[in-house]
């Protein structure tokens, strides 16, 4: 019997493409925007029409600190639960809004905080360092939050006789336990969408673009980062490839990433890392936001966030630690 052999999928090449107008939605999200003197916060993985209309797209500690200084009235956060969390602990006095209350996260719901407050009753000289990219309830459990951009220097910082617990993802804890020397626990938490990068399809992407560097996100699985030449968060990933010569980039991680970098770096292309059956990587979660979700969050000023009073200043504490930290 002939074995079928499937065909790897077509790379997808990002290039900065020729501007067009603002569609009639994006006008009048800008004009309610200011009408509601709101300020819409826009992770780096939403789709290219919403980081359009955005006031600021960057990573989680970049919106974190938007998010505690911004004097707006509403904020409008365009990314995944656990994101408009935060910016509600930072600012629990601002109307907190979330296009699609559906979009969470696999890497946040794989360490349910009962799971980890019974992990800290039997282990009590933990001291907890929690990725942000978690609940509310878990930060509330942790001694301080981190982001991939920091938690390096986060890690660095924590009292040398303390047995450190990473929460959730192992394989940004086991990233930053090669990049520190420190001995770690980890959860055994991870982003469903970076695991899906393999070895091999890396590989066959190097192939084809031989002279392109590889960028790839801590949270893929150790062997991919082993072939990258930079591993680090998405808001070095601009920095990186603006300050290196390479005109194209192998760039690991979620697809949206792509239309910050073509925008901001429009002399450069950068190819979506491939998966062993996909051209490109997106996250189920962050493209549950919309364009028409986000007019109608912005009409109705709806679906908001809230949060117990008790559970904000729980999980204020780790953050603004993670904040002064770094």
């Amino acid at each position: 019997m002939t074995e079928t052999l499937t065909a790897p999928p077509q790379l997808q090449i990002f290039q900065l493409q020729d501007s067009v107008a603002l569609t009639e939605q994006q006008e009048e999200i800008l004009r309610l925007k200011k009408e509601k003197n709101a300020i819409l916060l826009c992770h780096n993985y939403q789709v290219d029409p919403i980081q359009q209309v955005a006031d600021y797209v960057g990573d989680s500690l970049g919106l974190a600190r938007k998010a505690a200084e911004t004097d707006a009235e509403v904020i409008v956060f365009c990314g995944v639960h656990f994101m408009a969390e935060t910016a509600k602990i930072l600012n629990p006095s601002k109307t907190v809004l979330l296009p699609d209350l559906g979009a969470g996260c696999s890497l946040s719901d794989s360490c349910p905080a009962d799971q980890l407050a019974a992990y800290k009753e039997k282990n009590p000289n933990l001291y907890v360092v929690a990725y942000v990219n978690c609940s509310a309830a878990v930060k509330g459990l942790s001694d301080v939050i981190c982001t991939s951009g920091n938690a390096v220097k986060i890690v660095e910082q924590v009292p040398a006789d303390r047995e450190i617990l990473f929460v959730p993802d192992q394989n940004l804890g086991q990233w930053v336990i090669g990049q520190t020397g420190r001995t770690m626990q980890l959860w055994p938490g991870s982003c469903y969408a970076h695991v899906l990068f393999t070895k091999e399809s890396i590989e066959r992407c190097r192939l084809e673009f031989p002279h392109a560097p590889v960028v790839a996100h801590p949270e893929c699985i150790d062997s991919v980062r082993e072939m990258a030449d930079e591993v680090c968060s998405t808001e070095k990933m601009v920095s990186y490839c603006q300050s290196n010569p390479a005109d194209t980039f192998i760039i690991l991680t979620e697809t949206g990433m792509m239309h910050r970098l073509t925008r901001e770096l429009p002399e450069k292309s950068f190819v979506a890392g491939p998966t062993g059956h996909c051209a490109c990587n997106d996250c189920r979660y962050m493209k549950m936001n919309t364009l028409s979700k986000l007019l109608d969050c912005l009409q109705s000023g709806n679906p908001e966030i809230s949060m117990e009073a008790s559970l904000i200043e729980q999980a204020k504490a780790p953050i603004q630690r993670m904040l002064e930290w770094s």
